[in-house]
């Protein structure tokens, strides 16, 4: 089961932060075709959000197209995210695996870490307006 994590002090709103949750687990095969989100209410418990923050972010899924919300029954994704490229055995990520592990015993942070991956992925993808 996904379980969402809410960072209080990043400047974005909590019911975005779930919406890119699901997303990464979309993209990452956590989560796949068929598999049910938590209730509004087992989020609330578990970040300390309202319940209403959770039901805009499946709303925003929903209207995305990631998402089916089946009255009585919950809210379930309707499609994958993920690409071979970014499954557990692939090169891609095996190689990043190995990248951030080299990082690591080099005395990185994972602040430093992401700060680097950040720098050089804005090379190569610059921001788009």
């Amino acid at each position: 089961m996904l379980v969402f994590r809410i960072e209080r002090r990043s400047g974005l709103p909590a019911y975005l932060q779930i919406v890119q949750q699901v997303e990464q687990a979309l993209r990452m095969g956590a989560l796949a075709e068929g598999d049910k989100l938590p209730t509004a209410a087992q989020v609330a418990a578990a970040t300390k959000v309202n319940p209403n923050t959770t039901l805009k972010a499946y709303r925003e899924l929903e209207r995305s197209g990631l998402v089916e919300v089946r009255q009585g029954s919950g809210t379930f994704i309707t499609r994958s995210l993920a690409t071979p490229q970014t499954a557990p055995e692939s090169p891609l990520r095996t190689g990043l695996g190995d990248w951030v592990r080299e990082a690591r015993e080099q005395g990185l942070s994972s602040r430093d870490v992401s700060t680097l991956f950040g720098a050089v992925l804005g090379e190569y993808y610059p921001p788009t307006p």
